[in-house]
């Protein structure tokens, strides 16, 4: 039983009654008739404990948009049900506590014999697998003044996949794409591409693109174009160990590869390239192999849905050894790792040399926008503190990429926002020059 706001009320009100009258006769005038309302109001509000509930609506949905989940209120018994409900979720399945509170709340009237539906609409901020809680429901009698109140498990499973922000990037690509696959005039030459055309030289053109057979049957100069070669390649390597849970803003570094990872595939799989993916760390944390076409991308988007970082220093010879497993043959290798000094000293640059044997890499990591701020700050002696850190944090960072790129690998870096269309622009270079 619960007590509303109107029984308070007038109990107050009737102890000042009760404080003005003498005796008993106060307790009685005033005690007796208001606990026999309640009482009567109790008996006639309509029991909770009968009630069926059942869900349906939405079961996935993208972090940061809104999902609409409905609950089905039906009161089998004689009396009308009239009082609140409150829809209650795990945490993250809200954006903020204020939303939570007033999307969880309703107000409900059910007839009797009759059903009634009712919608939560849930924003959560956080990729995962979200559960609803308990709902409890409040039945209040006809005068207001006690409820019955109950709660009952409905459940359901939301699951809220990578947010994908970098997919706004992928129109832009898809038309330089569509340039290099030779849907245009623009055609490139190089180890990865295959013979298109011929057409007339103009001044320019490659001296070594000239065919002179065709030149002579023609009695004019003729050039042969070229467009990338299709059915490449390529592996994406997700590097989970602890450099990928640090936050760049309030992004986790892993968020960020995984972004880039999907706008990568989505361009990939569309000119006609075979991409697979692996999670590493210790242990391979997801795999997605042998998908073509359209299935690749939600594949992934799939798998990413509970991947998160772990706390512990990347396996690097086994990262290595799985990679060379996923790819038996020539690929591209687009490691997503930190460039991190300590890390990548220990762990990228020893197993570089021997990817770099048979496959072509790509190395991308996310850079963090608070360096470049701290290495501005001025004024004061904490700022010049500051300023220096964040000087020799970019020396160690700028020694590594060089490096790197000694080597043979491919270097992406960019801010959150900057990497995924980065990465992008960095495998359309490496197929126009034909080097997949």
């Amino acid at each position: 039983m619960a007590l509303t706001g109107r029984t308070v009320l007038i109990a107050a009100l009737g102890a000042l009654v009760v404080a003005a009258l003498p005796g008993w006769h106060g307790v009685l005038l005033v005690a007796v008739p208001l606990l026999l309302a309640v009482l009567l109001d109790l008996a006639l509000a309509a029991p909770v404990r009968g009630l069926r509930l059942e869900r349906d609506g939405a079961e996935s949905v993208r972090a940061g948009e809104e999902a609409r989940v409905r609950l089905t209120v039906t009161n089998p018994s004689r009396r009308a049900l009239r009082g609140e409900l409150r829809d209650a979720w795990t945490p993250g399945a809200f954006s903020d506590p204020d939303e939570a509170y007033r999307a969880t709340r309703h107000r409900l009237t059910v007839p009797a014999g009759e059903r009634r539906r009712m919608e939560t609409v849930l924003r959560p901020s956080r990729r995962g697998e979200r559960r609803p809680d308990r709902v409890t429901v409040r039945s209040r009698g006809p005068l207001g003044l006690a409820a019955r109140q109950g709660a009952h498990r409905v459940p359901w499973a939301l699951r809220v996949l990578p947010p994908f922000t970098s997919r706004r990037h992928l129109p832009a690509k898809l038309a330089r794409l569509r340039e290099l696959d030779g849907r245009t005039s623009v055609l490139v030459r190089g180890e990865g591409t295959e013979f298109d055309s011929l057409r007339e030289y103009v001044p320019g053109d490659e001296v070594r693109s000239i065919d002179w057979r065709a030149t002579a049957r023609r009695g004019s100069v003729a050039v042969r174009t070229w467009r990338p070669e299709r059915d490449r390649h390529l592996l994406l390597v997700l590097d989970t160990g602890r450099t990928s849970a640090g936050r760049v803003g309030d992004i986790p570094r892993l968020d960020v590869s995984m972004d880039a990872a999907l706008l990568l595939t989505a361009l990939a799989s569309r000119a006609g390239d075979r991409v697979d993916l692996i999670a590493r760390d210790r242990h391979t944390r997801i795999s997605v192999r042998g998908r073509s076409g359209r299935e690749v991308l939600p594949a992934m988007v799939r798998s990413m849905v509970d991947l998160e970082p772990a706390l512990v220093e990347t396996d690097a010879p086994g990262l290595a050894a799985a990679a060379r497993t996923a790819a038996p043959h020539r690929s591209l290798i687009v490691l997503f790792t930190a460039l991190d000094p300590g890390p990548a000293d220990t762990g990228l640059l020893p197993i570089l040399p021997e990817l770099l044997r048979r496959h072509s890499v790509m190395i991308a990591s996310v850079s963090d926008p608070r360096v470049a701020e701290m290495a501005r700050t001025r004024g004061t002696v904490s700022g010049v503190y500051e300023a220096a850190a964040a000087a020799r944090h970019q020396e160690e960072r700028e020694e590594i990429i060089a490096r790197v790129r000694r080597m043979g690998a491919t270097v992406v870096e960019g801010s959150p926002e900057g990497l995924a269309p980065a990465v992008a622009d960095a495998y359309l270079a490496l197929k126009a020059a034909g080097r997949l």
